[in-house]
Parts: structure tokens; C-alpha cells; sequence
């Protein structure tokens, strides 16, 4: 029996949502019950439950992961002017707080094998006005970071870790240390966004940081640049997740690792019945970090990504294209750039050839056999 648009879907909430519903609605009716909506008991008991998962010494949870972002870039003390190192083939939201804080985003190319941000490539775009790096854990595994920071501190520069699709992920240094993505730069940020893989049932996201000032920077910056209410030490916004997001995302948080492996599974599933087609280039895995899916991303070669996505469509399978359009060629960016770019020739093949297919904690093999003969069938 062929499985139907409405079967096969990107990410499905509803299905994950059913099998922790007891959970999740015991901690909503809990947030309820006490009526704490804002700054509530479960924000800050989600919070510790984070920096425990994390490793990390402070968490700062925020209203969504562009604030995180913007949070992260006005702790660190960034003026209008300086440059900010970013990928070019990223969501909007990396590049936006940067143009928004009247900074330079120097878009930079990135690896065509794992499409996310190098060392080399950060480096040969520093100049004397560069002060931060944001690297962009891309599609759930890490970049090179360890790298990236050595490149930092050999040009005193800030890192802030892009982490939104890769939470859960671990990196391990070349010494064998292992750490969790996100806590390698100086500020870690993430969303919560609801089809992230730790998602919320609205809009989310947090800060983390091992530095003690940046941490207490943070959290001041998010709370209106106050610690003492009514007494403002700095400018700030306001940025607070809502105790109800906070219960939901408690609960998951004690399933990320599962939700994690249930994606790696469909992963090995989709590179086992793809590898042996020459027209598909399968998921390059970061060789120190694991990968845990936010999207599986096939390169597809000889311009037939738009045939491919079309004939998908045509079998009720889903497709999205992350991302279509190089950020240097939106509109809103071709007066913020600083760096004149005509073309980054790797952003610009991404952007021609890359398709994701569904995965999400609750895929069977049925519906991953029939995307995959579907697929076959078109090759």
C-alpha cells in the first residue's frame, strides 16, 4: 500500500507528542495548577536539567534562537563596524543579528563534503576588523571546532557556536576528550524551535556559556540588562522562555538521546539504499563528531535535484530544500555585506543540488523502504 502525503511527513509532532503525553501534560497542567507562566519553578528546573545534559556551567534560557544569537553577539561587546565571520549557506537567522547590531557578516564559503564552516576558510577572510566567528553546526554534526578555536586565539577573536541543529551531538578533541556541541565556543546558542530535535510546542531557544562573566552577561542582557528588578546596569531585551515551553521541553530533554538514535537508525537506512547511486552523494559524517540528523541532505549530481523533488512529490513524499538561495543574493544582504562576493562557487552548487528527505523520531521501515524504491526509481 503506497503511503500518502498525509503519512509520510517531514517531522511528526503529533506521533511524538502521543507516546510522552501523559509526561507532557502532567507538566503543563502542573505550570497551570500553579499559574507561574513567567520565570516559573520549570524554567530554571529545565535549566539545570540543560547544564547538566550539556556539561555546561550556565544556561541561559531565551525566547527563540535568533534572540540567543543576538544575545550571545551583545555580551561579547561587538561595535557597528566590526566583522563577523559567517557561513554563507545557513539559515537567515545567523547572518540577521548580525546586519540587525549594525555589524559586518563577512559570508564565507564552506566544505562541500559536511557543507559547514572550516578553519582554512575562516581564517583566509580575517582581517584586521574581523572580532567573531560563528560557526554553524549545519544539519546536526559539529564542526571542526577545536580547529576554529585555535584559529580564535591565535587572533583574539570571539567564538559563537551556531548550535540549533545539532544539540545532543558530541565532538571529541584530539586528546579523546568528548564534549557536547555548543559548548566548545565561548557562547553556545540554540532553538527550540518545534521541529528542532529538542523542540517545543511554540517558539524557544537558550544560551550556554563555561565562562562565568559571559554567563551573568547573558543572563542580564536577556532580562531587560537588570539582575535587580527595577535596577538597570545595561542595555538589554526581553527574551524569557515561558514556563509552559519549559515543561515541555523538560520532558523531551529526557528523550533527546532516543530521539537522536531513532534518526541516526533512519540515517543508516537511507545511506545503505542510497551509496550505491552514482547521481546521490550521501551525508558526509564530520570524522570527530557524531551526527544526529536534524536533516538527512542529499548532494544530487547532474542538475536533477528539481526532478528528483518533483517525482517525490508526485509519490506523496514530502521534500525541503535547505537552503535555495545563498545569503549574499538576498536582497536584505546585498547592502550589509562587506565582503564584495560575486559567487562562492561550493554555497552556490549547495544551493542547486542539496534536498532533504523526511526524517524524524517516528519513522517505520515501511515508510522508509518506499522513499527509498521511491528514489531508486527515479535513478
Amino acid at each position: 500500500m503506497e503511503k500518502t502525503a498525509l503519512q509520510i511527513q517531514m517531522v511528526d509532532l503529533r506521533t511524538q507528542y502521543l507516546k510522552i503525553k501523559d509526561e507532557v501534560d502532567a507538566g503543563i497542567q502542573e505550570v497551570l495548577d500553579t499559574t507561574t507562566f513567567i520565570n516559573g519553578p520549570k524554567v530554571h528546573e529545565f535549566q539545570r536539567n540543560l547544564e547538566a545534559y550539556l556539561g555546561a556551567k550556565h544556561v541561559i534560557p531565551c525566547a527563540n534562537g535568533t534572540d540567543a544569537l543576538q544575545i550571545a553577539m551583545m555580551a561579547v561587546d561587538l561595535q557597528p563596524g566590526d566583522e563577523v565571520i559567517v557561513p554563507a549557506f545557513t539559515y537567515v537567522a545567523t547572518a540577521e543579528v548580525i546586519a540587525l547590531l549594525r555589524l559586518k557578516p563577512v559570508m564565507v564559503d564552506v566544505d562541500p563534503d559536511t557543507f559547514n564552516l572550516t578553519a582554512e576558510i575562516a581564517e583566509a577572510a580575517i582581517t584586521p576588523r574581523t572580532k567573531a566567528i560563528v560557526p554553524v553546526n549545519l544539519f546536526g554534526q559539529s564542526c571542526d571546532m577545536e580547529s576554529l578555536m585555535e584559529v580564535a586565539k591565535k587572533y583574539n577573536l570571539w567564538v559563537i557556536e551556531d548550535n540549533a541543529q545539532a544539540i545532543g551531538a558530541d565532538y571529541t578533541f584530539s586528546d579523546g576528550r568528548q564534549v557536547k556541541t555548543g559548548t566548545i565556543g565561548h557562547i553556545g546558542c540554540t532553538s527550540f524551535y518545534p521541529s528542532k530535535n529538542l523542540g517545543a510546542y511554540g517558539d524557544g531557544g537558550a544560551i550556554y556559556t563555561n565562562d562565568e562573566e559571559l554567563g551573568r552577561k547573558c543572563r542580564m542582557i536577556a532580562n531587560h540588562g537588570q539582575v535587580k528588578r527595577y535596577y538597570h546596569d545595561m542595555i538589554g531585551v526581553n527574551s524569557r522562555l515561558d514556563t509552559i515551553q519549559a515543561a515541555i521541553l523538560d520532558v523531551k530533554l529526557k528523550h533527546l538521546d532516543e530521539y537522536a538514535a531513532a534518526r541516526q537508525a533512519a540515517a543508516s537506512y537511507y545511506d545503505h539504499a542510497f551509496q550505491h547511486i552514482e547521481q546521490l552523494q550521501i551525508p558526509k559524517r564530520q570524522y570527530n563528531s557524531t551526527h544526529v540528523f536534524h536533516q538527512y541532505t542529499l548532494l544530487v549530481k547532474d542538475g536533477r535535484r528539481d526532478q528528483l523533488q518533483a517525482h517525490l512529490q508526485s509519490k506523496g513524499i514530502p521534500t525541503m530544500i535547505y537552503y535555495p538561495v545563498p545569503l549574499y543574493k538576498q536582497e536584505a544582504y546585498k547592502t550589509a555585506m562587506v565582503n564584495e562576493i560575486s559567487e562562492l562557487p561550493v554555497t552556490e552548487m549547495l544551493c542547486q543540488s542539496v534536498i532533504s528527505l523526511p526524517i524524524h523520531t517516528e519513522m517505520d521501515e515501511e515508510m522508509l523502504a518506499y522513499i527509498c524504491e521511491a528514489v531508486a526509481e527515479f535513478f
